[in-house]
């Protein structure tokens, strides 16, 4: 499905949304959950991954295929090599069989799982005999994705002797793990973390308990962005806590350079725009929140603005090469841009052009980055439907603003 957007004469916006569940905490959750059966959970994400995810873990084939799911594939392999006496073949989509997962693989099988490769080396599909893994410890790259770190430490409580891991290098997306270590935490399992050293204490059981998921503070990026293009704004979202543990919270003080203030109110946040950008050449190291560079990027081409955003590594291995197809896309718009392997530089634009179509790439964050841009021109998202991933109410969201 093919979507025409041009929201050139909605430029005062006033407006309340919820946002559903985070995906990341949802996911990591439901892991946890199928580990100690004692915790409930309220506020789930309802985007696909997360019902991927759910389908997955209450699965009794012998094959689980998880489509898109990044998320999904990582935490799957680390959970079912735990999984003692079952086994099953983890595949997904055609791109989800070319994103390199060797690297979590190797540090399991250090654990002493089960894991072949069933066609090509380092890449799903997987054949998972679960195991009681008896070793602990293990030395990883820290600059790997945060996904390959968290799926080792969800189930590092039920390995035998818990879990050391020895961090190389320099951390990257430092949240997430945080993130992690923290629902770890809530369920009385003991961590601690010295310079680049994890260490995770085993624990069999833990006391009933309910948790809620906080609301994704990814999705609230693109109201933010709507924001940020408008004339004036004052957009309501429910439900955020300003001691969030996802990192891309850290919105409420980069968008502050687009002139957009963001003001708590219990669970609720209220996002201004009130001036003008403060800057015109904006420089951010995304390194702890990579999935926010498509919504920044868009963000300063619509407004005239230049930026330089390094910490980009991990966004060529996403649902796409997420700086190859922004550098398409915003280039037929009118952009000049250039990328690294870990960073992006976008040139500060005079025109935009109008009723381009937006390939999509199957990255629903593609989708939602653009749809913004409608305030300043038409234009066309190609398979608008990709948004079910991770937001699949999106477009009726931003038409509830936008009417």
């Amino acid at each position: 499905m093919n979507l025409s957007l041009d929201y050139t004469d909605c430029q005062n916006i006033e407006g309340t949304l919820t946002i559903s569940g985070s995906k990341s905490e949802s996911n990591r959750m439901l892991i946890l959950q199928q580990l100690y059966p004692q915790i409930s959970i309220d506020n789930l994400s309802d985007a696909d991954d997360t019902h991927h995810l759910q389908q997955a873990l209450l699965s009794q084939t012998e094959t689980v295929d998880i489509g898109h799911a990044g998320t999904a594939m990582r935490f799957l392999t680390a959970y079912f090599a735990v999984k003692n006496g079952k086994t099953v073949t983890l595949t997904g989509s055609d791109r989800m069989q070319n994103r390199p997962v060797k690297i979590l693989v190797d540090a399991l099988r250090d654990l002493g799982a089960d894991i072949q490769y069933k066609d090509k080396e380092g890449y799903p599909p997987l054949l998972i005999s679960g195991q009681h893994l008896l070793n602990n410890a293990i030395r990883i790259n820290g600059d790997v994705s945060s996904q390959y770190l968290s799926a080792l430490l969800l189930i590092a409580p039920k390995l035998e002797q818990g879990l050391h891991l020895n961090l190389i290098g320099k951390v990257t997306s430092r949240p997430y793990l945080q993130m992690t270590l923290s629902l770890l935490q809530q369920l009385g399992i003991s961590h601690t973390w010295e310079g680049n050293s994890i260490n995770i204490l085993p624990k069999r059981e833990v006391n009933p308990i309910n948790m809620t998921v906080e609301s994704d503070w990814s999705s609230a990026s693109y109201f933010y962005s709507l924001a940020a293009l408008s004339d004036k704004a004052t957009i309501n979202l429910a439900s955020f806590k300003k001691d969030s543990l996802q990192g891309d919270s850290i919105l409420v003080s980069v968008y502050k350079n687009f002139g957009v203030e963001t003001t708590f109110d219990g669970n609720a946040i209220t996002l201004v725009k009130h001036s003008k950008p403060k800057t015109k050449n904006l420089k951010l190291d995304l390194v702890n929140a990579p999935d926010l560079a498509q919504t920044i990027v868009v963000t300063c081409f619509g407004l005239g603005m230049a930026c330089e955003l390094t910490g980009l590594h991990t966004l060529k291995i996403k649902e796409t090469d997420r700086l190859s197809a922004l550098k398409t896309e915003l280039e037929k718009l009118g952009a000049k841009v250039d990328v690294t392997n870990e960073s992006l530089i976008l040139h500060p634009a005079k025109i935009i052009n109008p009723n381009i179509t937006i390939a999509t790439y199957n990255d629903h964050r593609m989708a939602m980055a653009f749809a913004p841009l409608a305030l300043k021109v038409p234009l066309v998202i190609k398979d608008a439907e990709v948004v079910s991933k991770s937001y699949p109410k999106f477009w009726d969201d931003l038409s509830r603003l936008l009417r």
